[in-house]
Parts: structure tokens; sequence; C-alpha cells
């Protein structure tokens, strides 16, 4: 059972650069006891712009990989309820009243996954491998933690029982083709190296197979056509983090290789 003495809520959010997004998520958390962001030395306004909101505290930290700031970030928190927020989430009224109800009256779950609503641009994304999407949102500090073996895509190790909230959290995923390659980019990238400090080797079949069956998967089996221009471009992006992951680990061999003594 879960001890509810403290139903406050701890708002976290790692930033890096978003100053385009910061006023309207921060706007809409009146109900947070405390909000914090941790941000990795941003060099737009994004500081500028939380620190004019006077429940907002501001940590700069240097970013290691996902699953390190977001771990420091619950280090940071006064109360035991956290709520993660991406910069480029948004609560609906009604989740909004789901997540403070839930905290003030639970009293058997640890964590909540939230489904999401994915927005391509201003445009609901339907399909393209998105449709059950479930993530971690809402959760007892006592009682749950990032797990350290990845570097992107985090886990939350969950002590205790673990439910869903009915309503969707709202997903900015996609601003503009050149944002959304760069996240995908940098991703595949920290895949890579979770990869390669668990010593798997590069492999030319995987690195070719792999993204075009991701591709293929989303695009036609998980209905990605039917989203259109817009499935076409998500799906292509994903499937190119991927190939991102088997090029970049077969450079970190490389280069160790090249580093390693001669025999």
């Amino acid at each position: 059972m879960i001890n509810n003495h403290n139903t406050n809520i701890s708002v976290l959010i790692i930033t890096l650069n978003e100053e385009n997004q910061m006023k309207s998520l921060l706007d809409d958390l009146d109900f947070a006891d405390e909000i914090i962001v941790v941000d990795s030395f941003s060099t737009d306004k994004t500081e500028a712009i939380c620190k004019s909101f006077d429940k907002v505290t501001f940590v700069q930290n240097t970013f290691e990989n996902y699953s390190s700031q977001r771990n420091f970030a619950i280090s940071k928190a006064k109360n035991d309820w956290i709520l993660f927020l991406d910069a480029d989430e948004r609560l609906t009224p009604a989740l909004k009243n789901e997540i403070i109800s839930t905290v003030n009256t639970n009293q058997t779950y640890s964590a909540f996954l939230f489904y999401r609503t994915f927005m391509f641009k201003d445009q609901v994304l339907y399909f393209s491998g998105n449709q059950n999407d479930k993530i971690f949102r809402l959760f007892n500090k006592n009682h749950a933690a990032y797990t350290k073996e990845r570097l992107v895509h985090e886990k939350l190790k969950v002590s205790g029982k673990i439910g869903l909230l009915k309503n969707k959290l709202i997903h900015y995923s996609y601003s503009n083709f050149q944002a959304y390659k760069s996240k995908t980019i940098s991703y595949g990238k920290f895949k890579a190296q979770e990869k390669f400090l668990k010593r798997q080797k590069p492999s030319i079949i995987l690195h070719f197979l792999h993204p075009a069956y991701n591709f293929l998967f989303n695009y036609i089996v998980r209905l990605g056509f039917l989203d259109g221009k817009k499935g076409l471009i998500i799906c292509y992006l994903n499937a190119n983090s991927i190939h991102i992951r088997y090029q970049e680990l077969e450079q970190l061999w490389n280069t160790e290789g090249s580093l390693s003594p001669k025999q």
C-alpha cells in the first residue's frame, strides 16, 4: 500500500533550447506544488522564460544521457509524487483533473502509464506505430527510478502496482522535418552507445534489415499509410534513426580498434 500522507505534486521537466515551448507548458501547471526545470545549458531564452514564473526552480546540469538527467531531476524534488513532462507535451483539462484526483485518492498504485496523442504540427497522427504508445509520467519517487542501462527511451523501474490513466497526454512530437530528424539522429546515437556498452557487435545484415523492417512494419502493418504524407515522413525518419544506430555502432567499434594497442 502506498503511503499517501503527501499528495502534493512535483512537476519535473528537462530542457535544452525549448524557448518555443516553455511558456505554453508552464502556464498550464498551476496545480503543481513545485516545478523544477533541469536544463542542459540552453543558449536561447529558455532560462529567462522559466525564471519569469515564480513557482519554477531552474537548475542547470550537464547532460550525460536521458536516464541520468531524469534521475537527477527526481533527486531535486521535495514531494513524493512526480509528474514528468517533456517540453513538447501538454495536459488536457480532463487529464489534469484526473492526475489531481488520482494522487489524492490513490492508496494502491506506485506509478501510472499515460496514453499519448501524437501531433504532426497541428494535426493528429493516428497511426504510424504510435497508436498504442504508453509512457510513465506519474509515479511515487519512493517506489520508482530510471534504470541506468538505457541512455535514451528511458525505462522506469517500478516497485509496486502500475495503473493506467484514461485521458491522453498531447505530444507535439513533430514541429518540422529538420527538428524531428535531429531528434531521431540523437536517439539513434544514444542507442548505439547502449549497444556498445553492452559489447554488442555491429551486423551488416541487421544494419540493412532492421531499418527496412521498421519502416515496413509501421507504414504497412501499423497503417502508417493511412496518415498520408505525415505517416510516410514519420515512418521514414524513425527507420532512419535505426540506420544511424548501426552506423554509429560500427564507428564506435572502429574507433576502439584504432585506439587499441598493437599486438
